[in-house]
């Protein structure tokens, strides 16, 4: 079973090992994209993969969408010339249910892959002839949050905005789906500053300022994306290859990039999107994808980060770390853990989440706690989110601090999860667990500084709480439920006590 357009011509053996196909004309889908596009999108990666690429395929088969997506990396080009190009741009797609099964199926949405080189002229001719290109209607991004900080990269990009503005000028919206908070005015940010540059520099006049200035004519819209899609998975792997599928074995690139011709994904997933697109856009609404006004897209991050899933996450690293887990689904089994972040979720939380409307809390809350957190497919650890918890927690637990205090028919007083786990952050820091042993703590910028502070004195840094603690009683909470957690099997105790 090879994975290219030959290949999945015998769809009956695919189909007999249960994999989904294509269901449209896939060369003509093709060949429309290549004469018409509608999206590039830059970052090859996972979740790419695994979101968007899905989404068009969804509609492709549905006969809403005639174009596909076209694909281009811009920092490591061995993803498209050692997985893309040989899969003539076809991926697996095996989606891991919370109930242990595995959904398999061809995406085959991709229509073009592109390499964002500039010492490659063959490449860069053809991404310049699709920018300048009046069809097209979305540049999206998932580079990550550095990426928008890498000159290199950017200066790319803005080249090719510069193209479609010497074509006509035409409008176009440019999206980061990136998972950073205001990703949309961090990339017009980036891009606005590279205009500037190359306006006094006179690489360009001020006329291609004003152009990506404008937003009724270039749009850089806010979105919201969450969706968790691990490295390639062995137990997937292996699962493919008892299927016949060749080259499922995943390659590593000189940039230490794992890909292969799969990607493994959760079923959940969640894509609000600032409805601001100058050129049009394709009927992505259809596919599941949101789109609002910009303070309904604030909202929905506002709901994820404070209340709904990232304080949850942050609970179950601080405690996985002290009782010594190694994944977060294996914590999900442990019922003083679910417990805890069940009540920090639907308790205290819920009493002042912000809610977009365009998706329900209680529903992102239910699939967090009962499909997301207990998935045994989603291998995450404790010590991996545990990284730069400092800079977590003053969103993560001060704004619900915030909204407590700022509440009339609130008080801090009845909070007894957010302390416990700040508590718990102060035994972190120790860096001994619950058997008396110690343990090596995550990367964190602030971490050699607050280890070297006494407790009380961790508790009066507002650059890591987010609030001034002790303006109210919560303070003394924390350091007298700290002091219970002393000593060996305490912190079980106190989990147990709540």
């Amino acid at each position: 079973m090879k994975l290219s357009n030959e290949g999945i011509k015998d769809r009956n053996l695919w189909e007999e090992k249960g994999y989904k196909l294509p269901e449209y004309d896939r060369e003509k889908m093709v060949a429309a994209t290549k004469e018409k596009p509608v999206w590039v999108h830059f970052g090859a990666g996972n979740i790419f993969r695994a979101f968007q690429a899905n989404v068009v395929e969804n509609l492709l088969n549905q006969g809403i969408m005639d174009r596909g997506l076209i694909v281009a990396e811009g920092y490591d080009y061995e993803i498209i010339e050692k997985y893309n190009r040989p899969c003539d741009d076809l991926s697996i797609l095996a989606t891991l249910k919370a109930d242990g099964t595995v959904e398999k199926k061809v995406v085959g949405s991709i229509a073009e892959s592109c390499i964002l080189d500039e010492d490659n002229e063959k490449e860069m001719v053809r991404l310049r002839e699709i920018f300048r290109n009046p069809s097209l209607q979305m540049v999206s991004f998932t580079i990550t949050e550095k990426g928008y900080k890498t000159r290199a990269y950017m200066d790319k990009v803005v080249g090719l905005i510069f193209e479609r503005f010497n074509a006509g000028a035409y409008p176009i919206s440019i999206v980061s789906m990136d998972n950073c908070s205001h990703n949309g005015d961090k990339l017009k940010e980036a891009v606005v500053d590279i205009a500037k540059d190359w306006f006094h520099a006179g690489k360009c006049e001020n006329d291609f300022v004003n152009y990506v200035t404008n937003p009724s004519v270039v749009a850089f819209p806010l979105s919201m994306i969450d969706k968790i899609t691990p490295r390639p998975d062995d137990t997937v792997k292996e699962m493919l290859i008892a299927d016949g599928v060749e080259g499922a074995e995943p390659i590593v690139t000189s940039k230490n990039t794992y890909v292969a011709n799969f990607v493994n994904a959760e079923e959940t997933e969640y894509l609000v999107i600032e409805d601001l697109f100058p050129n049009g856009r394709p009927e992505l609404e259809k596919g599941g994808i949101i789109f609002t006004d910009r303070e309904t897209v604030d909202k929905t991050e506002k709901m994820k980060v404070c209340t709904c899933l990232n304080p949850l996450h942050t609970a179950l690293a601080i405690f996985g770390c002290l009782l010594g887990y190694n994944t977060i689904h294996d914590e999900m089994e442990d019922e003083d853990l679910k417990k805890l972040v069940t009540r920090l979720g639907k308790e205290e939380g819920m009493k002042v989440v912000v809610d977009p409307k365009v998706l329900s809390p209680d529903a992102f809350l239910d699939a967090v706690l009962t499909k997301r957190l207990p998935n045994p497919f989603m291998p995450d650890t404790p010590q991996r989110i545990a990284c730069d918890t400092s800079q977590k927690l003053p969103i993560r637990f001060g704004e619900t601090i915030k909204a407590y205090r700022s509440n009339s028919s609130l008080s801090t007083e009845n909070l007894k999860i957010v302390p416990l786990v700040l508590a718990g952050y102060l035994r972190y820091l120790e860096g001994i667990d619950d058997n008396g042993k110690q343990f090596e703590q995550s990367p964190d910028p602030l971490l050699d500084e607050l280890k070297q502070l006494p407790a009380k004195d961790v508790l009066k840094r507002q650059d890591v709480f987010g609030v001034d603690l002790y303006s109210d009683g919560l303070a003394k909470k924390v350091l007298a439920i700290h002091a219970e957690m002393k000593g060996v099997g305490n912190i079980r105790k106190e989990l147990e006590a709540v």
